[in-house]
């Protein structure tokens, strides 16, 4: 039996809304996922050049500071000072290394994005 001249319209109809609907929820996700794509990538960039700056101005601080003090402590307690600022130095370096840790396991990529997917799915399963 084949179906009616008229009966077919409609469903190429239906199946047409039902694919550009699909494939414009599919077009909004990809936007949104190269928007967040390219805000990640400015904050990563942004973070190491920022980093690499203070990393090196810090050490540089550090050095004078260090000099500095040895210098002006040198007959008197030149070796004292040596130990006490390399435990500064050491205690701060692990407190450094604490937080970069933190801040990595908290680290989210991307949120948007799977937030609409998820609501998406959601949405689907609701439908079934």
């Amino acid at each position: 039996m084949e179906p009616s001249i008229d009966s077919s319209p409609g469903l190429f109809s239906s199946v047409k809304r039902l694919l550009n609907t699909a494939l414009a929820g599919l077009e909004n996700r990809i936007e949104l996922f190269l928007v967040e794509l390219r805000e990640a990538r400015f904050r990563v960039f942004d973070v190491l050049l920022l980093g690499c700056a203070a990393a090196v101005l810090g050490f540089m601080a550090l050095l004078v500071l260090t000099v500095t003090l040895v210098v002006i402590f040198w007959d008197s307690a030149r070796v004292p000072v040596l130990v006490v600022l390399s435990a500064c130095y050491s205690l701060a370096t692990i407190v450094a290394l604490w937080r970069l840790k933190l801040r990595l396991r908290s680290w989210s990529s991307f949120s948007a994005t799977l937030d609409e997917l998820k609501k998406d799915r959601a949405c689907l399963e609701e439908k079934s």
